[in-house]
């Protein structure tokens, strides 16, 4: 039978051990293993066995890899799994690692699901679609996702969607009032918000005329300088249209064109 005729220290990496059999390099071993399995120099070893050290030290390895992938944050089951098979870890390795983990408290989709809310809520302005969807894409259960979601109040998403909404006002204030509150409210939307949150957090007051008036004349401005080479009929129908699409009064739009002509 196959013998242990040398064990060295790998230079690198001081946890792992080169095993060398009848004189020549065979494998090598974490120090986990190589004290689980009993390896020593004289030692007799059959291919069987080799093959169950190796085994084992895949999976001891893999699971090193995990734990310093769950060192940086919380992860996750899907995350680590994921993570081990770009680490080419095999199947059957990867189900143990994640049991391994589990009985380590490395694991626990409840917990992580809810730190990871908690987080969005605090730092991000996610409404709770896009967080229950992150979550599902995370592999977290819909119950489990849906039950913690509740922690996000009613009155928590009004508050962020109505900062959100009046934020996108202003950042839109060169539109007309119609287009903006168009903007704004599908922006708020898209963060993952309810209709029925974004009604009551939507706001809005009556339009100021002086703010209505320069952002009609910013955008007839715009459109003169694309349509000011056409002829008199279709340059004004052009404008008309233009300006009629971006949520301006028809009568207000002909004050406009007639001031542009008249310069």
């Amino acid at each position: 039978m196959p013998v242990i005729t040398k064990i060295s220290v790998q230079q690198k990496q001081t946890d792992r051990y080169n095993i060398e059999v009848d004189g020549n390099y065979a494998f090598s071993v974490d120090e986990s293993v190589l004290i689980e399995f009993h390896l020593k120099k004289g030692r007799e070893i059959s291919k069987a066995e080799t093959e169950e050290i190796q085994i084992r030290d895949g999976v001891r390895k893999g699971l090193n890899t995990a734990i310093q992938y769950l060192s940086i944050r919380m992860r996750s089951e899907k995350e680590v799994l994921d993570y081990l098979k770009k680490k080419e870890v095999d199947e059957a390795s990867r189900q143990e690692i994640l049991t391994r983990l589990r009985e380590m408290s490395y694991l626990n989709d409840e917990q992580f699901a809810d730190a990871f809310i908690k987080t969005q809520i605090q730092t991000t302005e996610k409404g709770p679609f896009i967080i229950f969807r992150e979550l599902k894409e995370k592999g977290i259960d819909e119950e489990i996702a849906s039950t913690l979601l509740e922690q996000f109040s009613e009155e928590q998403q009004m508050e962020k969607a109505a900062a959100l909404f009046e934020k996108q006002l202003k950042k839109h204030k060169r539109d007309s009032a119609f287009l903006r509150q168009k903007k704004a409210e599908e922006y708020v939307m898209n963060k993952g918000y309810s209709s029925s949150i974004l009604k009551k957090a939507a706001v809005l007051e009556p339009p100021d005329a002086e703010e209505e008036l320069n952002a009609l004349m910013h955008q007839a401005e715009k459109a003169h300088r694309r349509y000011k080479s056409y002829e008199k009929g279709e340059y004004r129908q052009k404008m008309k249209m233009a300006l009629y699409r971006k949520g301006f009064d028809l009568s207000e739009i002909d004050k406009a064109i007639e001031k542009l002509q008249e310069e």
